[in-house]
């Protein structure tokens, strides 16, 4: 830290009980300055020299024959006048990055100026500070935070500005010219602590980019806000260190911030320093990773920053939302709400991602460009894909709610329902856990919420998990059945099984049906099997695997398969078909019948390492 002696006489002030000070001088005094319950027996001519307010002052009790002056007003109060009075009796007295803009201030309100006396403290200050002090890293924000105490007149005096143009120079100047010392205990490269076999043991290390945010997180949010302005006006930084700024201030000054909440009963208390970070936000899309945005979301929707601030931060997390996990997406409800989640921030999430692709489609379709062509903006079909397991995952969490609307939680699934998956184990889970915890929902809302999942794409442990699960409808198991069949027999290399002609005219009535019934039929979604049925069906699975591994894989396969279609549960689903009519079929997307057999002939073996428990 820098310091600077001034006077070389020694100390001689005194003090008497908590009230009194005075100088050990074999003069008598002849003034009383009183400041606060201080007062100061002090020498009208050391004084007088030095100071054009104590001029004044002195003559005005001179007339009133009175030999006290009442300086409480005064910047800094008894401390800083001590420092003053000690300078006009040549005293030694110490200056500091902690005291010195007190002094600073108390020799501008005593008038200690260079009309009074050539080499007054103000003259001499002002070289301190703008020799030592702004040069130095630390000492600029020390100054700058004890500034703070001193408005408006330290702002006036231009201090301030000096600090922040100071502090922000330093933090803009290349890496490579930084030799002073500063905090990081950030997590650095091996090269960046000196670790690096090839520096050869030298001391020489590289200096992180964002060495400056530590430091910064000590001022409070007002003069932060105008250090990082006056750094993002020079343009040296990238958006990305002015946002790994940002993060280090928030997860110092939040408390909480870093496990997605404010423990604070207070919230008006951070209201200031949420709505600051991000209006100071970088406008580059990525300079901030979204888990931070969706934590300040949380703040912000904590502090009641209101919804236009909620607003932005939800479309500037939809940019990138491929990047969130489910952790970060369950954001409470407000007050008032039934709800644990607030779904619908997610579902405008969602569309802001979504929207990014269309209007980068529709910018190359003004362009009339010929061939087709991909811009940045649009996304990629692994972004897509991770939104979609994201949102899988997500569903799977809020499911537990047992206040989520069925509506809700099949509008965010149908959102993303475009995507196209490998494997559904995951909305699989999603849809199994609603059920659970929403037994009594209506016979249509069961058939709605099954029908996000397409059997096809289950797992080989999805299904074994979906054909024992007695809240699915019965025509789901069978779904699963039959799918995971026609790839036992594909993954074995075999041709899929014949079918009996009643199961073959069910296909080709259901696909006719599906374009010309005007109702759909609905029984065969509402059957479920009994415990019996399941455990039958398990038993048949089972022996579907043993049968796998054997000699003669086609025949035991196909065996297998002719006695499940003509199986009780089968015969159950296929007769309440048949009793409705033809013409009274459900949906072909809804049918086992309605798979189309060449497609599912091809269907490759999927990954069977997904688990579903």
């Amino acid at each position: 830290m820098k310091f600077m002696k001034l006077g070389s006489k020694p100390d001689s002030f005194q003090t008497e009980g908590n009230s009194i000070r005075y100088v050990a001088t074999e003069l008598a005094t002849d003034i009383i300055v009183n400041v606060g319950d201080i007062k100061f027996y002090l020498h009208k001519f050391p004084l007088l020299s030095k100071s054009a307010h104590l001029q004044n002052l002195v003559t005005i009790a001179n007339g009133e024959n009175s030999d006290e002056v009442d300086i409480s007003d005064i910047p800094g109060g008894p401390s800083a006048y001590e420092i003053c009075a000690k300078f006009c009796y040549g005293m030694t007295v110490t200056l500091n990055a902690y005291n010195v803009v007190a002094a600073r201030c108390a020799a501008e309100y005593l008038g200690m100026h260079e009309t009074i006396e050539k080499g007054n403290l103000i003259y001499k200050i002002d070289v301190f500070l703008s020799s030592s002090i702004f040069r130095s890293w630390k000492d600029s924000i020390i100054v700058l935070q004890t500034t703070r105490s001193f408005l408006p007149l330290s702002e006036e005096l231009k201090v301030i500005s000096h600090c922040i143009h100071a502090v922000a120079t330093k933090a803009c100047v290349d890496v490579s010219k930084v030799n002073w010392s500063y905090s990081y205990n950030r997590k650095k490269l091996p090269e960046e602590n000196g670790n690096d076999p090839n520096l050869n043991g030298l001391r020489n290390r590289l200096v992180p980019t964002d060495w400056w945010v530590e430091d910064l997180c000590e001022l409070e949010i007002g003069l932060y806000k105008r250090v990082l302005v006056t750094i993002q006006t020079k343009g040296t930084l990238s958006d990305e260190v002015i946002g790994e700024g940002l993060k280090a201030y928030a997860y110092r000054r939040l408390p909480g911030f870093s496990k997605g909440m404010i423990q604070c009963g207070d919230a008006a208390k951070y209201r200031s320093t949420v709505d600051t970070i991000v209006w100071l936000l970088p406008t580059e899309r990525g300079s901030v990773p979204c888990s931070f945005l969706l934590k300040l979301l949380k703040a912000a929707i904590y502090v009641d920053l209101g919804d236009a601030i909620k607003g932005q931060l939800i479309r500037r997390i939809g940019q990138q939302l491929e990047e969130a996990s489910v952790n970060d997406l369950l954001i409470h409800a407000g007050e008032g709400e039934n709800m644990m989640y607030d779904v619908d921030a997610v579902k405008k999430m969602v569309e802001e991602f979504l929207m990014r692709d269309q209007i980068a489609k529709l910018e190359s379709e003004e362009d009339h460009e010929v061939q087709e062509i991909r811009k940045p903006g649009i996304l990629s079909d692994a972004s897509k894909l991770m939104v979609a397991k994201l949102i899988d995952g997500y569903l799977a969490e809020i499911a537990k709610d047992p206040n989520l609307p069925l509506l809700k939680f099949v509008e965010l699934a149908e959102m993303v329902s475009g995507v196209s998956r490998p494997a559904h184990d995951a909305l699989y889970r999603a849809v199994d856990m609603y059920l659970k915890e929403h037994p009594g929902i209506s016979k249509s809302e069961r058939k709605r919420i099954c029908k996000l999942m397409d059997c096809k794409k289950l797992s080989a442990e999805a299904c074994m998990h979906a054909v024992q699960n007695d809240r699915l409808p019965l025509r789901v198991v069978v779904q699963v059945l039959f799918f995971e069949q026609v790839r036992v027999a594909a993954s074995s290399g075999s041709s899929t099984p014949d079918l009996p002609k009643s199961i073959r005219d069910l296909n080709n009535g259901s696909q006719r049906s599906s374009r010309s019934a005007n109702t759909n039929t609905e029984g065969d979604w509402d059957v479920v099997a009994t415990a019996e049925e399941l455990k039958a069906l398990k038993e048949e699975v089972a022996s579907l695997r043993l049968a796998n591994g054997r000699n003669g894989v086609d025949k035991a396969v196909n065996n297998k398969m002719r006695g499940m279609l003509k199986s009780k549960i089968f015969t159950k689903l296929w007769s309440s078909k048949g009793e409705k009519g033809e013409n009274s079929g459900s949906d072909s997307s809804e049918s086992l019948g309605s798979a189309n057999m060449e497609e599912a002939k091809s269907t490759p073996s999927r990954n069977r390492m997904h688990s579903v428990s």
